[in-house]
């Protein structure tokens, strides 16, 4: 089985192809454009990684560039699994039209060759933020959308998209809305790396949106790659445009985890505590009881646990 893997060099996407390696007759086309919204080093840290399984070929590959992405198409792939994307809520007010060509061109570029090609089964990544600022939790995957930043607007846009794609060109997708995902690895922009971060640097400070009033449903990195993984051999037969929440089912306040973070690293960083930014979401809460009930359950990761196997790979990776 030949799959193409999008974003390969991102946090979810490099994990992934992890766990899909250890396998058997599994092998990986991953592609990424190794964008520098976040470090470039890190995500060429992942692909040397990568490199190192005979049965993983990277190429350098924009969405965006139609010709380049083509030629990925002359090898046969079975499956395509598409994590590439432009992300970062905040960064979608600066720079809008990044998100539009990125994950709304980028996106269509590619399910068009996948029908352009005969290829009949994507899954791709949407995120929990097209939920927007609901009130109704734990957020199930048929109730009312609400995207309210322009990130947000192009993961509803994929989702549309993939619709009438799978209904007029048999194509089957499975749209995965990803919740906050942490674990080894882990996006450096993101709050509990960005933490970490400020346990161990010389300024020692960090700011805090919404006076620490935020709440998150935080997926642990390993459970979310077994739950795409069950997904991906799946036996039972799903339905042609199919949509499952990546989450725990476990909101936690932000100041919990800070509390946390404190007592494995004995450091306590200054909070600067300030109002509630612009388009922020002030709580994620997922329900999972659709992909537990088709796909079966797993055992989650605790929060604990989680944070211990983050701190050590932190610690080890930027060798502190």
């Amino acid at each position: 089985m030949q799959i193409l893997i999008t974003g390969v060099a991102g946090f979810i996407g490099f994990n992934l192809s992890r766990l899909l390696l250890a396998k058997k007759n599994i092998k990986i086309i991953g592609i990424d454009n190794i964008n520098s919204y976040y470090s470039q080093r890190l995500k060429k840290d992942r692909i040397k990684e990568l490199k190192m399984n005979k049965n993983f070929i990277f190429k350098k590959v924009d969405l965006k560039n139609l010709s380049s992405l083509e030629k990925v198409f002359n090898r046969k792939i079975s499956l395509i699994i598409n994590l590439a994307a432009q992300a970062g809520v905040r960064y979608s007010i600066k720079k809008p039209r990044e998100f539009v060509n990125n994950n709304i061109l980028g996106f269509y570029n590619l399910v068009d060759l996948a029908r352009k090609y005969g290829i009949k089964k994507i899954i791709y990544a949407s995120s929990s933020s097209i939920y927007g600022d609901s009130k109704k939790f734990p957020l199930k995957e048929i109730q009312n959308v609400n995207p309210k930043n322009i990130y947000a607007l192009s993961k509803k846009n994929n989702e549309d998209l993939a619709s009438i794609f799978s209904s007029q060109y048999n194509i089957k997708f499975i749209g995965l809305r990803f919740f906050t995902v942490f674990g080894e690895w882990g996006r450096p922009d993101m709050f509990m790396m960005k933490y970490l971060k400020s346990c161990y640097d010389n300024k020692n400070k960090f700011y805090l949106n919404n006076y620490g009033n935020h709440t998150r449903d935080f997926t642990y990195i390993q459970d979310a790659c077994n739950l795409v993984e069950k997904i991906i051999f799946c036996k039972k037969k799903l339905k042609s445009n199919e949509i499952f929440n990546i989450c725990s089912n476990n909101p936690v306040k932000l100041m919990d985890i800070i509390k946390k973070i404190n007592n494995l690293t004995s450091k306590k960083p200054l909070l600067y505590k300030r109002k509630l930014q612009q388009a922020d979401v002030v709580k994620t809460h997922g329900d999972n009881k659709k992909i537990y009930r088709i796909l079966g359950k797993i055992n989650l990761t605790s929060i604990d646990k989680g944070l211990q196997n983050t701190l050590l790979w932190f610690k080890n990776y930027y060798k502190l």
